[in-house]
């Protein structure tokens, strides 16, 4: 398994900006407007993710007294920590595209200020939600494994 590495997080939110910000320049005036509670999903997925790994953590450190992680357990809580780092970059990189484009392009319209709070809010939970997987993919990391190779040859 290879670690998660911030440049393809980076990666997969740029990518996401660019195609959010052409959809939304082409489309933001059908859109409804956004709840203000529209990205808070991504702050209940990062809360129990974060939860999730204060539990497995000492399991995984084989700590005495606390029974072992069972393998296929925590070949799940890694999977969901790849996966959601990766989700909250892409929302992230959304929501920072719907911030650009909203912006610069409108004075105090009433539905650009909520849009306005709901993207803020949206971006607070997507980068909750990279920091949640992240920190649980750490905290999966096995107390035995060598740590991970840089590429550098020695000697």
């Amino acid at each position: 398994m290879s670690y998660t590495r911030i440049r393809d997080l980076v990666a997969a939110a740029l990518i996401a900006a660019v195609l959010v910000y052409g959809a939304v320049q082409v489309g933001y005036g059908a859109l409804p407007p956004l709840p203000l509670a529209a990205g808070a999903t991504l702050l209940v997925v990062a809360l129990v993710e974060i939860v999730l790994a204060f539990v497995v953590r000492p399991k995984v450190q084989r700590k005495p007294g606390i029974e072992p992680l069972d393998p296929m357990t925590a070949t799940r809580a890694v999977a969901l920590a790849k996966a959601s780092s990766l989700a909250g970059a892409l929302m992230g990189g959304a929501w920072v595209a719907l911030l650009v484009f909203l912006l610069p392009r409108y004075g105090p319209v009433e539905v650009v200020k909520s849009d306005t709070a709901a993207a803020v809010v949206g971006l607070i939970s997507a980068v909750a939600l990279v920091g949640a997987g992240l920190w649980l993919e750490w905290c999966m990391r096995n107390p035995d494994e060598p740590e991970e190779d840089t590429g550098e040859e020695d000697g």
